[in-house]
């Protein structure tokens, strides 16, 4: 099963397939992740809290 390479919480194959690069096996960053989000193509730190 995917997971986050940021914070380790499952993903689901359709988000692999959607937000991660090709050649990686999970994305960097996913919704449960607090203290980083996607940025485009990059990830970077959150600037608030996400709650």
């Amino acid at each position: 099963m995917p997971e986050c390479q940021n914070c380790g919480e499952f993903v689901t194959e359709q988000y692999v397939r959607v937000f991660t690069p090709e050649g990686h096996d999970g994305p960097r960053v996913c919704p449960y992740c607090e203290d980083k989000l996607r940025d485009g193509a990059d990830v970077r730190e959150a600037r608030s809290s996400r709650q």
